[in-house]
């Protein structure tokens, strides 16, 4: 008998790679999707008609027991939340409620139906914030520095004390920066990647973006969502770091942006610090080490064809808005 999966945040871009992941693995899909969300679903149209989805709330706890219920899933993946961290300082309150106490619904949900569903949490680098140390690693301390990574915080804390107090198979996967063309244009390496391909198309001149300096771990969202199905199947609960170990800054992905749509970032980029906040974190930098040896994961994906992924799908989309108008005024 297949598999039963619930994924929360189905609709995300991780959710939506995961989901993509788990059909291939024969699983039967369950994906939670927030009652707003009927309109976002480009990211899984592909394969909806092979999910079956299920309206739910993390705001809302009788939801989500009605959803675990119905899917009586044998896994399930917490992906959604309020991820975007400059509307975490517009709207503390209701990230608070929907990423850290929506974890708690969540849990108290799974152990009012069932308590042997193996549970993952999506986990953060941002729960480190001002880091004291690099790379950082799962004994790391934290010390977040928005209210995104506090809220992120309390989630990854309850996942480790429901997981030792009620016995529960509980995981927290500290997921360093994974992108991917489903990234949201929010994100800054969506802005770079989308802007470049403007910028090449003749569309715009400028790029506007924050600090240059700021440095990250990125990789790419499908090789992270296999590590978060690895960690269900390991015989003890444990966390994982998930990242590639290598941090790049803002400037590089500007240049091998840039350089792969053939043009010259600094004739185009412009640094704005109206759009540095203050609490940035400068360098994240993480140790997967742990889940190299025990899950014998590794990223797949390079820094370099990551980028190259983002811009060319990012020609394309705009190239076919282009004929698409062409086409109407014909």
């Amino acid at each position: 008998m297949a598999k039963r999966v619930l994924i929360t945040g189905v609709a995300g871009q991780a959710g939506s790679y995961l989901a993509e992941f788990l059909l291939s693995m024969g699983y039967k899909v369950f994906g939670l999707l927030h009652r707003g969300s009927a309109n976002s679903l480009y990211r899984i149209s592909h394969i909806q008609d092979r999910i079956v989805l299920l309206s739910g709330d993390l705001l809302d706890y009788d939801s989500l027991l009605a959803a675990i219920e119905t899917s009586e899933p044998d896994e399930v993946y917490n992906l959604a939340a309020q991820t975007y961290i400059p509307a975490s300082w517009d709207q503390p309150v209701s990230t608070g409620e929907f990423t850290a106490l929506g974890v708690a619904r969540l849990l108290e949900a799974i152990r009012a139906v069932n308590g042997k569903i193996r549970f993952y949490q999506a986990s953060t680098s941002e729960v480190f914030g001002k880091v004291e140390e690099s790379p950082q690693n799962e004994t790391t301390p934290f010390r977040p520095r928005s209210p995104y990574g506090v809220a992120k915080c309390y989630g990854h804390w309850l996942t480790s004390n429901y997981r030792e107090h009620y016995d529960m198979f509980a995981c927290a996967g500290i997921c360093y920066n994974h992108e991917s063309p489903r990234r949201d244009l929010s994100f800054v390496t969506r802005k770079i990647s989308y802007g470049a391909a403007q910028i090449s198309l003749g569309l715009k001149d400028k790029l506007e973006i924050g600090s240059l300096d700021a440095c990250r771990d990125w990789g790419f969202t499908g090789d992270y969502v296999k590590a978060m199905w690895m960690m269900l199947q390991q015989q003890q609960p444990q966390d994982y770091v998930i990242a590639t170990g290598i941090s790049h800054s803002v400037l590089q992905f500007c240049e091998l942006a840039f350089n792969h749509a053939h043009l010259d970032w600094r004739k185009h980029v412009v640094s704005t610090p109206a759009l540095t906040r203050s609490t940035d974190t400068n360098l994240l930098r993480g140790d997967a080490s742990k889940a190299h040896r025990e899950l014998g994961w590794k990223p797949e994906t390079s820094f370099e064809v990551l980028i190259r992924m983002l811009v060319d799908h990012d020609i394309n989309l705009l190239t076919e808005k282009i004929d698409a108008k062409k086409g109407a005024r014909a």
